[in-house]
């Protein structure tokens, strides 16, 4: 008796891929994006990357697969959806609360999508003895979007981040690097058009152009990546985001095709992350604040750059209830909280 021969390699591991929970699929060539290198370090050099020094001293290593791993021949781009089922901008009218980013609101991306990258580098290689894997989410120096793109999973839109036909701009990306020679889904085609909706929301105009993102501007680099003070110029911009910004994602006409019933249940948002009371975020200790954010990618940034941010946006907030516990924080261990402190109450007098 003559078994049946099985699919291709390529379409088992898409079942694979989706039976751990990932919504988007594709593979791409090693040397699928030759023009990585010379955007990221075009990019470096202008100074877009702030204090974001990793991004430099890996250049070589993020500019392309091989340049990370010399041996690798294919790469397996993968998506996780966290399309949000309320409005990621409906917070805006409510000072007294803080914005934090819809990617932050459930539990670890990188521990959700790190555990099924390995299930499925697991089956690949109980599947094709010999061959060799390694995984990456965006902790390592990989360049996951142009490499998405070059997958098929979407494209990178005029804000810089992935848009797809399917899940429009709410996309966790992990990547695959293997020595199998695996057969290409082909580039995905950008479909930005005249469209510049992600451009005019930004509040901190971190886009000095279309597909170009300055990180010094960026609200999400500011509130998570930047240590110390925030520039005053940008601290009105901010508004009530205390972690991250959702604004130039949030406005961009291809969500219309994205699902909240496709997220991965890990990423449904925790009720004390989805609207947090600004008062209860400038009250936080640092027990408090590992207590709170347990779990959460937010404990990465500490408590001294949460209390800080939230400090902005109660200067920010015109609500004088703020002005009792920002006058305690003048006096906080924390210098950067104290002139935040200091600021916010500065401008809830004028």
């Amino acid at each position: 008796m003559i078994s049946e021969s099985l699919p291709p390699l390529e379409d088992r591991l898409e079942a694979t891929a989706r039976a751990h929970g990932f919504a988007a699929f594709g593979i791409a060539s090693a040397d699928a994006a030759p023009e990585t290198a010379a955007r990221l370090n075009a990019w470096l050099a202008e100074g877009c990357h702030g204090g974001m020094i990793w991004m430099e001293s890996r250049a070589g290593q993020r500019g392309s697969p091989q340049g990370l791993w010399p041996e690798v021949k294919s790469v397996i781009a993968l998506g996780m959806t966290y399309a949000p089922a309320a409005d990621p901008l409906a917070l805006a009218d409510h000072p007294d609360r803080g914005r934090i980013s819809v990617y932050a609101q459930g539990a670890d991306y990188h521990d959700i999508v790190k555990r099924a990258l390995k299930a499925v580098a697991r089956w690949l290689i109980a599947e094709t003895p010999g061959a060799e894997v390694k995984v990456f989410v965006d902790t390592a120096p990989v360049m996951e979007k142009p490499l998405a793109a070059a997958a098929g999973l979407g494209w990178q839109g005029k804000h810089t981040n992935m848009v797809s036909r399917d899940h429009g701009s709410w996309l966790f990306l992990g990547a695959i690097y293997t020595t199998l020679d695996l057969v290409p889904s082909g580039a995905g085609r950008d479909r930005c058009g005249r469209c510049r909706a992600c451009q005019d929301a930004c509040p901190t105009q971190a886009f000095p152009a279309p597909y170009r993102l300055d990180a010094r501007r960026c609200i999400s680099y500011l509130t998570i990546e930047h240590a110390g003070p925030i520039p005053l110029d940008l601290r009105r911009g901010i508004g009530n985001r205390v972690y991250g910004c959702d604004d130039c994602l949030a406005v961009c006409p291809w969500n219309k095709f994205a699902d909240s019933a496709h997220r991965h249940r890990a990423f449904l948002p925790r009720a004390e992350l989805a609207a947090p009371a600004l008062a209860d975020l400038l009250a936080l200790d640092d027990a408090d604040f590992r207590t709170v954010f347990a779990g959460s990618p937010i404990k990465r940034i500490g408590r001294e750059r949460m209390v800080r941010n939230a400090a902005i946006a109660a200067g920010n907030s015109g609500d004088a209830r703020f002005r009792a516990r920002l006058t305690e924080l003048t006096g906080d261990a924390s210098p950067v909280v104290a002139e935040a402190a200091a600021w916010a109450l500065a401008e809830l007098a004028d």
